[in-house]
């Protein structure tokens, strides 16, 4: 069986995508649907939400800074042994880098390279009718990209959703569903965007809220026939990004998070080892390793203990003495007393 899917966009970012996507997640797990999520554009973040949903990896595909055969590649690969793949769009649907051949970044991109329809969350708080002015918009914007349907999200009572639903239906669109407004619904974020799955306090039961909440509010099975088959064509990894050495220290805690995992699996399938460490265990790379990698997360949430990790910092300046070392660009190093971090 081929598997179908859906993405789900919106006018902007805050409109409620991600908890959509990560209640439709779980709804359908529930149900036995193979589901799995993906990510469209630069984001650590959501992923982990996707995966904690799903229980299986999630996966970021960016047509800005993928080749569209590594695109196929690896949707091929999240599409395997799946029923349902869910699109989380990043910012609004058609946002991304001004640049020609369908390689914004965006998900409007990836509707039109794998002609997979949209399913559009719209936050209708302070607003009625003129919805349906805003989802007339996305249907004509660019006839190559699909309007499936509607979601009505944060709606305030049943007069509001009627009065949404009648106006948009009446310009040919179908309304899949209506998110009544609820705080407790909302996902606790920082700067760079939502605090990470593996630090909400019980990640589980909120998902199981979201999953509650959009099974009352959506019809499933509408919404899964709205779905269309992907036309899965074989890609290529060979414009994905080559193992940096052959074996590789890879930072790996709650203060450093910030790698795809599909990169993991490439290094692996290209042959590399990685051996993850843990500098908020005090633990420095392997010297044994041709590189260490330090990828970003959110370090200064732990300054003080990294600060006090001598032997990591120790054996750290050791292994960069004769090797190299990459950090990303969220964690800055300043060897003495302190730790300082900025975020960009």
């Amino acid at each position: 069986m081929t598997a179908k899917a859906l993405i789900i966009g919106a006018p902007r970012s805050g409109s409620g995508k991600t908890s959509v996507t990560i209640g439709l997640l779980r709804a359908f797990a529930r149900r036995g649907v193979k589901v799995r999520g993906i990510k469209t554009g630069p984001d650590y973040i959501d992923p982990g939400f996707h995966a904690v949903a799903t229980g299986t990896p999630g996966l970021n595909l960016d047509s800005w800074a993928m080749q569209p055969d590594l695109l196929r590649h690896l949707l091929t690969q999240q599409a395997e042994g799946a029923d349902l793949l869910l699109i989380e769009s990043a910012m609004g649907l058609f946002d991304g880098i001004a640049v020609s051949d369908n390689r914004t970044g965006s998900a409007a991109d990836l509707a039109r390279l794998f002609h997979i329809p949209v399913l559009l969350v719209l936050d209708v708080s302070g607003q009625s009718q003129t919805a349906a002015a805003m989802a007339h918009g996305f249907a004509h914007y660019d006839p190559a990209v699909k309007m499936a349907a509607i979601i009505l999200n944060r709606t305030g009572s049943e007069r509001h959703r009627t009065l949404c639903t009648e106006a948009i239906e009446k310009i040919g669109l179908p309304v899949a569903g209506c998110v009544m407004r609820d705080p407790t619904l909302t996902l606790p974020e920082r700067h760079l965007g939502l605090v990470q799955a593996s630090e909400h306090p019980e990640i589980d039961a909120h998902i199981e809220r979201l999953a509650d909440t959009m099974e009352r509010a959506i019809n499933l099975d509408a919404l899964l026939a709205l779905a269309s088959p992907i036309d899965l064509v074989k890609g290529s990894t060979q414009a994905g990004i080559a193992p940096p050495g052959q074996r590789i220290a890879l930072a790996e805690d709650a203060a450093f998070t910030f790698l795809y995992p599909h990169l993991k699996r490439q290094w692996r399938e290209a042959g590399a080892e990685i051996l993850p460490f843990s500098p908020l265990a005090d633990e420095g790379p392997d010297a044994s390793c041709d590189i260490c990698w330090l990828p970003g997360g959110y370090p200064e949430l732990f300054a003080g203990q990294l600060a006090a990790a001598s032997q990591f910092k120790a054996s750290l300046a050791r292994f960069a003495q004769a090797k190299p070392v990459h950090v990303n660009a969220e964690a800055t190093w300043y060897w003495g007393k302190r730790w300082r971090t900025r975020t960009g």
